[in-house]
């Protein structure tokens, strides 16, 4: 497991590491982590449990559990990745194990907007130029790759493939708005502004 666990600060542009592939298509929800860890009072330990019962089933050979898939950062898939069921805690497992950034065909509507309240791009490409990547990265999985959002490509010092990524989810990437909690904290004096203006708000007393 990644040792990088640390949460996405803010504004989003570009993510460099290594890539893992995991081939498949419709890679749902229960796959990435399994039903009974639902169950976890916080996220942090979840990264350990990712694709769980896949790993436990190939005996060391699922790609999360190579040792030269380590560290990567960026996950690409294939069609319909994180179908299935809307549990928060697939994203949450992948980025704590230490993906920050998923590029396939396509992902399920739920599951990207989950991974939009990380902090985590999910770019896409056809069919064709995905399974490229794949072959690319497999062929020398010790390759640095840069995923440049403004520019919506994904490159090596050898290859670049471009990508694409929806305008308003990729505007919030790149402004920081992404990030609700930060977003919220900014307007701390418009909010007090608006709550002195509401009577039943500025005179109650939250410590009563």
């Amino acid at each position: 497991m990644s040792s990088n666990s640390s949460f996405p600060k803010n504004e989003i542009s570009i993510i460099r590491g290594k890539c893992l592939v995991l081939p498949g298509n419709d890679i749902d929800t229960d796959r990435i982590i399994p039903a009974r860890f639902l169950k976890c009072v916080s996220f942090t330990n979840l990264g350990g449990q990712v694709f769980a019962d896949d790993r436990s089933e190939l005996k060391g050979a699922h790609p999360f559990d190579q040792k030269q898939n380590y560290g990567a950062s960026i996950l690409v898939v294939n069609d319909n990745f994180g179908c299935g069921s809307s549990r928060e805690h697939a994203p949450q497992a992948l980025m704590r194990w230490g993906i920050r950034a998923l590029i396939g065909q396509s992902f399920a509507e739920i599951f990207y907007s989950n991974c939009l309240s990380l902090g985590i791009p999910c770019a896409t490409g056809s069919e064709h130029l995905i399974k490229d990547l794949q072959k690319t990265i497999e062929a020398d999985k010790s390759q640095v790759w840069e995923l440049n959002l403004k520019h919506e490509n994904i490159k090596s010092s050898e290859n670049t493939f471009n990508l694409t990524l929806e305008t308003g989810p990729l505007k919030m990437l790149l402004t920081g708005k992404w990030d609700a909690t930060s977003q919220l904290i900014s307007q701390k004096k418009n909010i007090e502004k608006t709550k002195k203006s509401i009577p039943y708000l500025s005179n109650f007393d939250i410590t009563n």
